[in-house]
């Protein structure tokens, strides 16, 4: 029997979940409890845990511990009705390229056990929905990785799920194609669908996501808005410039009042509720207005490279 989501209930809950690989944990002690309705971003560097954690809402890796519930289900004891509710886009397109666009979905959805006369209304009108149309007959080993890309999202829409899972979505598409995916991904939100997506464009999901959690060796260090988390890690107002570490210390003796500073390489970008100041004291340093400086708001990607590893301290 189907459970049924409480209208309150998050539509993904998982408490302790764990897994441990040759007895290194991937993922430890995660905590996550996703509303319905939401575009729910996890964040991380490489090896952080994202894909493992991914493996393990939709039943293909089994949690060393912990509990993982999607739709009020147990995951591991109801895999099926899980999957039945699901739609999942990893990060490698799966489709047989020797086969057209429409071809591909006719197949998947028969997989599905989607009646024909469903499963070809169904096929035309994500053909339209993804703009797939003008080569929905062509070899897919043909098509464009853009192309493609909007495939592998119109296969995991076939049987209308509730929650859609995208796996680092656009990775590798040129710009244009980026934004008339993050189209699509809004019009499903608004549509109704539930959305939980790994990337590692922090504009995407700055863009696109209610929430986010950011994940680091398996652990949740940072979750909420995208703006709340600026708001909260940094001072609202950028300023970036290549400055020696040299340079520094005599840098923040010019500069008055409070600002946080965050370096990368040569780069310094520094933080404050008032960009002026700093900008006076970047002049008077060596190079003075002939120095290129980037005023601009602080950013998701900001408090990303913050919180996962890159120095920051205070600028006093």
């Amino acid at each position: 029997m189907q459970a049924s989501l409480n209208e309150n209930a998050p539509i993904i809950e998982t408490v302790g979940a764990s897994k441990a690989f040759a007895g290194k944990e991937a993922v430890s002690d995660l905590d996550l409890s996703v509303p319905a309705g939401l575009c729910y971003g996890l964040l991380g560097p490489n090896g952080a845990g994202k894909t493992t954690t991914l493996r393990m809402l939709y039943g293909v890796t089994q949690p060393t511990r912990g509990l993982i519930r999607v739709f009020g289900m147990d995951v591991a004891r109801e895999t099926r009705a899980v999957r039945a509710r699901l739609g999942v886009t990893l990060q490698d397109n799966v489709m047989i390229e020797s086969l057209s666009p429409r071809d591909n979905l006719t197949i998947f959805g028969r997989h599905h056990l989607i009646p024909e006369a469903l499963l070809s209304r169904r096929v035309d009108e994500l053909l339209q929905f993804l703009e797939l149309g003008s080569h929905a007959d062509m070899q897919v080993l043909k098509l464009s990785g853009g192309f493609k890309r909007r495939l592998a999202v119109a296969m995991s829409l076939l049987n209308d799920p509730e929650l859609l899972i995208l796996d680092e979505p656009t990775t590798g598409l040129d710009p244009a194609v980026r934004h008339a995916l993050w189209s699509k991904i809004r019009e499903l939100k608004s549509g109704g669908k539930s959305i939980l997506l790994t990337t590692h464009y922090m504009d995407e999901a700055e863009r696109l996501c209610d929430r986010v959690m950011i994940i680091a060796n398996g652990k949740s260090i940072r979750q909420g808005a995208p703006r709340d988390l600026i708001a909260s890690e940094l001072h609202p107002e950028a300023i970036e410039f290549d400055c020696a570490p040299a340079e520094e210390q005599r840098l923040f003796k010019l500069v008055a009042g409070d600002c946080v500073k965050l370096r990368s390489g040569n780069r310094l970008m520094v933080f404050a509720e008032d960009a002026t100041p700093v900008l006076d004291a970047v002049h008077q340093l060596d190079g003075g207005d002939r120095r290129p400086v980037i005023v601009r708001p602080a950013n998701l990607e900001d408090v990303f490279l913050s919180v996962t590893g890159t120095q920051l301290g205070d600028g006093q």
